[in-house]
């Protein structure tokens, strides 16, 4: 064994300790920390030919490159829709990293058990029933990959073609429908061999609405003259948190031949609030559905979850032949289940956090961050300079320019709210308007953030209108 690597060994408590105490220094100071870094990186160092040690590289992770990283994980991050990680997640991924397990196949370790149980817990949490199966995977975008693989199979099953087996050229044309479909469908798309050109965009309600008009998904649907298709439904689109009608979509399968994937993937923890679970209504009517947990459920990157009725299509699209893995069977190993063969104990962050906190206490978070997005889109409605583009329906505020609101101008706010260090948000187009997008889901986030980061946009919002 290495000399530097058996010395390690020889220190790991107190290694270990001295990791922690950093950690802990760090997140302690998170609040305070800019949210944002503009500097760019460090530069490039030679690979050193002979290592320093896990202590010597914790001095020079500190010294180097510590004080670039930004805030993600704090209270004023509002960009994109970031999550960041409670306490018992951070110490369950601690864990993670500690036991090291490969949670391909349950033979050798309970690892797999635990991940069954935490998706028992999640499908009780968004109100699915025990006729779906899951698995962890890295995040959204994997997990909608994932469901349209799912649904790519089914497709085939409709038409007489194992996809599986043949290809997907075997399908011909496929057809996906959807009213607001985030990026990473397109991506999906790609990937599955679809296409990104076969994704059709479906007719929305009027005003400023993102959600899809089921009239004309209707009329979409009977043009296709009985073929088989792919619905992307969506439980809380990226810029105004706009929900599909999923109960009235799901009943136009009475007429029409379509697999019905839903992404949720932080519009499904809509479910954990009576005020608001009338907005997920219909859910547990979809074939695949994808949440992502790096998001709301406040556990560290990388998580999410996906959701399907048919497993059995699932297992046909991903599983492993090979004789010393196994052959799936009734309970199915996860590497036969998503496109990983070795898969990290992803679950282990979200079981402790579901355990240590429960439904009330990620009910509370949930709730919170709504009130805190309703309290700060009413502030920004009422400035001089600036207006919404929205309105909040949850937990997102869209809002811009109130005089001409072009790339460059809001970009140029964009970057003036994260040079300050004190909040981060990110550019989006709504409708056609260049917007930003404010998004609360971080556990941390009280009502002094909210203030704090409201004061950080209204100043940026007069330095860019003075210029």
């Amino acid at each position: 064994m290495d000399s530097v690597i058996a010395g390690d060994l020889s220190r790991l408590p107190e290694l270990l300790q001295a990791a922690r105490d950093f950690a802990a220094e760090e997140m302690a100071g998170l609040a305070d920390r800019p949210v944002a870094r503009l500097d760019g990186g460090q530069g490039t160092v030679p690979l050193p030919a002979r290592g320093v040690g896990a202590q010597g590289a914790l001095t020079e992770f500190a010294e180097r490159w510590a004080d670039g990283f930004s805030g993600s994980a704090g209270p004023r991050y509002l960009g994109f829709v970031t999550g960041g990680a409670t306490p018992a997640a951070v110490a369950g991924d601690w864990l993670t990293s500690a036991y090291d397990q490969n949670v391909s196949g349950g033979q050798d370790s309970s690892a797999s058990a635990l991940e069954r149980q935490t998706l028992r817990w999640l499908r009780e949490l968004f109100g699915l029933d025990a006729e779906y199966g899951g698995a962890f995977v890295t995040g959204a975008t994997v997990s909608n990959t994932v469901g349209l693989a799912v649904a790519r199979e089914w497709l085939g099953e409709r038409l007489g073609v194992d996809v599986s087996r043949e290809g997907v050229a075997a399908l011909g044309p496929v057809d996906v429908l959807s009213g607001s479909p985030h990026s990473s469908i397109t991506k999906a798309l790609s990937v599955l061999g679809v296409g990104r050109d076969r994704l059709r965009t479906v007719p929305l309600l009027p005003g400023d609405r993102e959600a899809v008009d089921v009239a004309a998904l209707d009329a979409a649907l009977a043009a296709l003259d009985g073929r088989p298709a792919i619905v992307v439904a969506n439980a809380g689109t990226v810029n105004s948190v706009d929900f599909d009608d999923l109960r009235a979509i799901a009943a136009l399968r009475e007429r029409h031949d379509f697999w019905l994937h839903v992404d949720a993937a932080f519009g499904g923890f809509a479910a954990l609030s009576p005020s608001y679970a009338h907005l997920v209504d219909g859910l547990d009517s979809a074939d695949s559905i994808c949440v992502d947990l790096h998001k709301w459920l406040n556990v560290p990157y990388d998580a999410a979850v996906q959701f399907t009725r048919r497993r059995d299509l699932q297992v046909r699209v991903f599983r492993n032949d090979s004789p010393y893995l196994g052959l799936p069977t009734g309970e199915p190993d996860f590497l036969h289940l998503t496109p990983e063969n070795s898969r990290r104990l992803r679950a282990l962050p979200a079981w402790f956090s579901l355990m240590a906190y429960g439904r009330a206490g990620h009910r509370e978070i949930v709730e919170r961050n709504v009130a805190l997005a309703r309290a700060l889109g009413e502030r920004l409605a009422q400035t001089p300079g600036l207006t919404l583009v929205a309105p909040v329906r949850l937990n997102v505020v869209c809002f811009t320019l109130a005089e001409r609101p072009t790339r460059e101008r809001v970009q140029a706010l964009a970057h003036a709210i994260a040079a300050s260090g004190e909040t981060f948000v990110t550019p989006t187009v709504l409708h056609g308007t260049h917007a930003l997008r404010a998004a609360f889901s971080n556990w941390r986030t009280t009502t002094a953030d909210t203030e704090r980061a409201f004061d950080a946009v209204l100043a940026a919002t007069r330095t860019v209108n003075a210029s």
